[in-house]
């Protein structure tokens, strides 16, 4: 039997009165539980390294302001294909959810959409999702329709490996290949460093992610980079977040970016030492808040390369 959630059939880990659980219809509020609606945080990780791209690319092409359409473009498209992954991944782990405290409560474990339901809701979002790919180069529409490889592997990752935090950082950073080819029209080194450092970033914050689920996980046969690090984590976050840097000051480095770039980089990695001061992965609560707080992480680095391409002020 499915079990019944609590405060009206909201999720554990939602964003306490978001505007989707108050006001929107009763019949709808499954299927915005099923987007993520009010988890915002999924759709602005999956959307930064997108708009960082986009960004660069401009520094690249000689700087001023990004194209203000793609910005938006990538915004819908996060939002609605963060939704169509999240459905997916509701649809493949139902089971595994039901067994867990803090996913038990999601809409498909708990009853409020059924399997069939989410199915045919994934379908209008993946077309959602298609529609605005559309308005870019055909580079870009074949780069972004491979995606979805990575998208369907995801899920799946965490019965057979420790490391799914890879495999969700390969398909969360597809944005900053995509970005880079809907300005530019193919893939240079800039945003190859940038994707391969947005993985690093991924591995960092869905690893302090992770530990709020770790006994939860363990007992169902889950495995995670939270339950492979155990107390080392503190050490691999450090690695993680490093790497992240070395890779994106690359990246803006043969993107010829200037002095502004580099300090939002440096005001993002105070943020990353802050993040690793506060940690404590016995700390459900406290996990969860660092884990949101990479929105600011990624929004710091976001405002460095605009103003830097806008500005252009040379090392």
């Amino acid at each position: 039997m499915m079990q019944t959630s609590n405060n009206d059939g909201r999720v554990a880990d939602a964003v306490r009165e978001h505007w989707a659980d108050r006001l929107l219809p009763r019949a709808a509020r499954g299927y915005a539980r099923l987007a993520r609606l009010e988890r915002p945080i999924g759709w602005w990780l999956l959307l930064l390294p997108g708009w960082w791209a986009i960004a660069l690319a401009q520094t690249a092409s000689g700087g001023g302001m990004a194209n203000l359409w793609y910005l938006v473009l990538f915004f819908i498209g996060a939002v609605v294909m963060r939704g169509a992954g999240c459905t997916f991944n509701d649809i493949v782990d139902r089971d595994f959810d039901a067994a867990v405290a803090r996913t038990r409560s999601r809409p498909i474990p708990s009853g409020q959409v059924s399997v069939g339901q989410a199915k045919a809701f994934m379908i209008v979002l993946s077309l959602t999702g298609f529609l605005v790919l559309m308005q870019f180069n055909w580079f870009a529409v074949g780069l972004g329709v491979l995606s979805l490889a990575t998208v369907a592997i995801y899920p799946f990752m965490k019965r057979f490996t420790y490391w799914p935090q890879v495999f969700l950082g390969i398909a969360f950073n597809w944005g900053a290949l995509l970005g880079w080819a809907a300005v530019r029209g193919e893939l240079e080194l800039p945003a190859i460093l940038m994707y391969l450092g947005g993985i690093s970033w991924t591995l960092a914050y869905d690893t302090i992610y992770a530990h709020q689920d770790k006994e939860d996980d363990l007992a169902i046969g889950i495995k995670s980079t939270a339950l492979k690090f155990g107390a080392a984590t503190p050490k691999w976050l450090t690695l993680f977040f490093a790497l992240t840097f070395i890779l994106l000051f690359a990246s803006g480095f043969f993107a010829g970016a200037g002095i502004i770039f580099y300090t939002g980089l440096a005001a993002a990695a105070l943020h990353a030492a802050w993040q690793l001061a506060r940690l404590d992965v016995d700390d459900p609560d406290r996990c969860l808040m660092l884990f949101r707080s990479n929105r600011n992480f990624g929004l710091i680095i976001f405002a460095g390369i605009m103003i830097d391409s806008l500005v252009r002020l040379p090392l």
